[in-house]
């Protein structure tokens, strides 16, 4: 969520900025402003209330200490009268910060500077390449079709038990997955991140606190019956970890990884595009979240990238890296880059972490602050990226890595899998 204050003093560089998301601000940015006013004269009005009603509270002790308690008894009523004044503009102030608030709630963060204009994922910037593309042999095959020749992943069976896109993973597929998890969570606790074992379930606060409520409340499965929502990536509840804390300078970063199963409602479109694991209502992801002093996070972001590209040249999958455009960037983002895998079997890229930087935008939903030098307190920046989605990378891995005798595994994972070849 914007700061009033920043809105306020930016203004013009705000409706600018969200412009990049194709959005025309300027009402929305005037109403906030309007709001705001409003809500100062309603606090100031109520403070000279509660101000006058204490000191007449003075007023009427002396008083009566004096033996005046006819003029004490008129000032009494003066005093009952301001009372219900304060209590009628206390309503009306919490009215109108609660309308402030539902304002704010809607308007997305101001995306970078160095973010591009653009409508969609075809406006995307690609700013980094790496990675051999292999040659196949004649008659390769893409995933879904190799998980049913060497019987790794079910999908049908999925959709008996539960429904489309949730796959059943067996043998030698599931030691796979197991496998790019537990390889995933040492890289990461390698790098520095402390891992957590987090909920798979967050109330409605934690869905706010990051920003997924209300902006995709219709893409989460929610639990109404107790008002809670599966998560759709542990960034949900790892950042909620840190709501109304205050931490000391000295302790940034703070950075923690975890793995959780996601959930999904909004799972797209039918087509080929999104056959097998290309797209899913459940699937496995690791993530990495950081709290950053706000001077340093765009450095931290430049790292987590860095710490991603080494994962996959471990693997040895080729793969880019797109700057998103401001019509493809996420509600609470302020910058984002995708790393996709390119299927060779499939002759097309596949998306597999988004890293993003959301600067003070998820901390003031959250209430995450930091004690400054001057001990004062200040918002933190927050950060967060998959390190990895595991469905996309595992399509790439058995398409990449297919030969006429197998799936090869890659040589950093057979430690983790304990065999060398699906065959």
């Amino acid at each position: 969520m914007l700061q009033v204050s920043f809105i306020r003093e930016n203004k013009a560089l705000v409706i600018e900025r969200l412009e990049k998301r194709n959005i025309d601000a300027t009402q929305m940015i005037n109403n906030v402003i309007d709001f705001d006013e409003d809500r100062k004269r309603i606090q100031t009005e109520l403070d000279n209330t509660l101000a006058e009603s204490n000191s007449l509270s003075k007023e009427i002790g002396d008083l009566y200490k004096s033996g005046q308690a006819q003029k004490a008894n008129l000032l009494k009523e003066k005093t009952s009268q301001l009372k219900d004044l304060s209590k009628e503009l206390t309503e009306t102030l919490g009215n109108k910060v609660s309308a402030l608030n539902e304002l704010l709630y809607k308007i997305p963060n101001v995306p970078h500077e160095s973010v591009p204009r653009g409508n969609s994922e075809l406006d995307n910037k690609e700013i980094f390449k790496a990675g051999d593309i292999p040659v196949l042999y004649d008659g390769a095959q893409p995933h879904w079709e190799l998980a049913k020749k060497y019987d790794i992943i079910d999908f049908e069976l999925g959709n008996k038990i539960t429904g489309a896109g949730f796959p059943v993973y067996k043998g030698k597929g599931a030691r796979l997955q197991r496998a790019l998890i537990a390889y995933f969570l040492d890289k990461n606790t390698a790098a520095g991140y402390t891992e957590y074992q987090l909920p798979l379930m967050v109330n409605e606060a934690s869905g706010y606190g990051t920003g997924q409520l209300p902006d995709k409340e219709g893409q989460m499965y929610h639990v109404t019956e107790d008002n809670l929502y599966l998560i759709p990536t542990a960034e949900v509840p790892g950042t909620n970890v840190f709501r109304d804390v205050i931490v000391n300078e000295n302790e940034l970063p703070i950075g923690i990884t975890g793995y959780t199963p996601c959930f999904r409602r909004e799972a797209g479109s039918y087509g080929a595009h999104v056959r097998g694991l290309n797209r899913l209502h459940q699937f496995d992801k690791v993530e990495i979240i950081r709290v950053e002093h706000p001077s340093k996070s765009y450095d931290a972001l430049n790292g987590m990238v860095d710490h991603i590209k080494n994962i996959l040249k471990e693997l040895k999958l080729p793969y880019r890296i797109l700057r998103l455009c401001g019509g493809d960037t996420s509600f609470a983002s302020a910058l984002t880059f995708d790393f996709e895998v390119f299927s060779t079997a499939q002759d097309r890229w596949l998306e597999i972490s988004s890293v993003s930087n959301f600067e003070t935008f998820q901390a003031n939903r959250l209430k995450l602050r930091f004690k400054n030098s001057e001990g004062k307190n200040e918002l933190a920046h927050t950060l967060n990226g998959s390190a990895l989605a595991l469905p996309r990378v595992l399509a790439g891995i058995l398409e990449n890595y297919q030969t006429k005798d197998g799936i090869v595994i890659p040589d950093v994972l057979q430690p983790y899998t304990g065999f060398k070849i699906i065959d």
